[in-house]
């Protein structure tokens, strides 16, 4: 299994006044080179699940396993280096910098490797090419259109080639037309070998036919009714 989740719980604020309970027992193992989307709510523990898959932040309780690492076990600076190196972040906003132009943001993730440029410009101009964005390349992120926008999310999260692609809402703000689009890519990744989870409630991208599997969340437990 390239995921195995056995028991995690996750408590924010454990034992304050505020304590929120945001995911109860889960236990959830998923396959390499499958597309899955976890379904449910807002505020049902989807994001806070992928936070735990992703490396961002740790269970309360419980084991969770990513890629044959246990992140728990590893220290914050080899933390830092798996994550680079083995997950890929598309965010429901994107979180892309408007100041900087598009070929600098895709660039960003390579920064600490200590590439030289060559190799840096080399990465970036496949990716540009793939997704049809060459000829957007210096401008500033901040003046192209959406779709762009979102294609450039994709290059950054694959500069590293990571076989993990995690993907947060990432068709809340986008129109029928680009979350057809961003399946396809989504599709045409997975055909490639990588492994996706994205967090959804959008039809097109719950009921695409390249998803794998639906996990269904409710109150931070998954749903098996």
């Amino acid at each position: 299994m390239f995921i195995e989740l056995e028991g995690v719980a996750k408590i924010y604020n454990q034992g304050q006044i505020n304590e929120v309970v945001a995911l109860r027992d889960i236990d959830l193992r998923i396959e390499a080179h499958t597309l899955n989307c976890l379904r449910g709510a807002s505020g049902c523990g989807k994001s806070t699940l992928l936070s735990i898959i992703g490396c961002v932040i740790q269970p309360t309780s419980g084991r969770a396993a990513v890629a044959g690492l246990q992140p728990a076990r590893m220290p914050d600076r080899f933390l830092t280096v798996h994550r680079r190196r083995c997950i890929g972040f598309i965010f429901q906003n994107f979180n892309i910098l408007p100041a900087l132009t598009v070929r600098e943001n895709i660039t960003l993730p390579l920064v600490p490797q200590g590439l030289n440029r060559r190799a840096m410009a080399e990465r970036v101009d496949r990716l540009l090419q793939r997704f049809s964005i060459s000829h957007r390349g210096n401008f500033p992120a901040g003046r192209i259109s959406g779709g762009e926008l979102q294609r450039v999310a994709i290059a950054r999260a694959l500069v590293n080639d990571p076989p993990l692609i995690l993907a947060d809402e990432p068709t809340a703000h986008l129109d029928s037309g680009l979350s057809r689009e961003f399946m396809e890519y989504m599709a045409a990744l997975k055909q490639a070998g990588k492994t996706i989870i994205i967090t959804s409630h959008d039809p097109q991208v719950t009921e695409h036919p390249a998803v794998d599997r639906v996990i269904d969340m409710k109150d931070g437990r998954i749903d098996v009714s």
